[in-house]
């Protein structure tokens, strides 16, 4: 298996939950309500899974291991745009974490923002994947010898075998944090 394999498959999750985005959009559009419930759950998938898993490996693992290479400039200009769509995706779920705090606390008018956000996240995912899945990954393999594929992949399975300690490390010192 490449190692884009993991993660094209993590993108097949991610679109499931786009479909239940934009799902609990209808159902927002209709009671003119959210469900703080499914907004945290939905804000965890994408901080947790979609950023701190899966674009962690991409940018920990395959994107640096793509820097040393002497990437053609449509391919370095696409590794770019990636990292910047990353970045993105993380404001836009911190926008989503804010709304549905509001929400929660009585103001109105966040009902639309979290409607509008959420629309965002599910008009950003898909075409993110799309380029990635479509147009980066399979052309960045070329850059890699066999070893160094299987390396990676290696790479890939200790960083999701190590992210459930690193996840709880975190949170505990957060806490930690909080007391002092």
């Amino acid at each position: 298996m490449m190692p884009i394999g993991p993660l094209m498959i993590e993108h097949r999750l991610i679109e499931r939950m786009v479909n239940q985005l934009n799902a609990e959009i209808a159902i927002m559009q209709t009671t003119q309500q959210a469900t703080p419930k499914f907004i945290d759950a939905a804000t965890d998938f994408f901080r947790i899974y979609a950023d701190f898993c899966h674009h962690g490996k991409e940018e920990h693992i395959l994107f640096s291991e793509l820097e040393s290479k002497p990437l053609v400039s449509e391919h370095r200009a696409m590794l770019e745009l990636l990292i910047q769509e990353h970045a993105f995706a993380r404001r836009v779920v911190k926008e989503l974490i804010a709304a549905k705090e509001l929400y929660e606390q009585g103001n109105e008018g966040s009902v639309e923002d979290i409607e509008r956000i959420m629309s965002v996240l599910s008009t950003f995912y898909p075409a993110h994947i799309e380029k990635e899945d479509k147009h980066f990954f399979i052309p960045s393999m070329e850059y890699f010898s066999q070893e160094e594929r299987d390396e990676m992949l290696k790479a890939f399975w200790e960083f999701d075998r190590r992210l459930i300690h690193e996840l709880y490390r975190e949170k505990v010192m957060e806490l930690e944090q909080q007391n002092r």
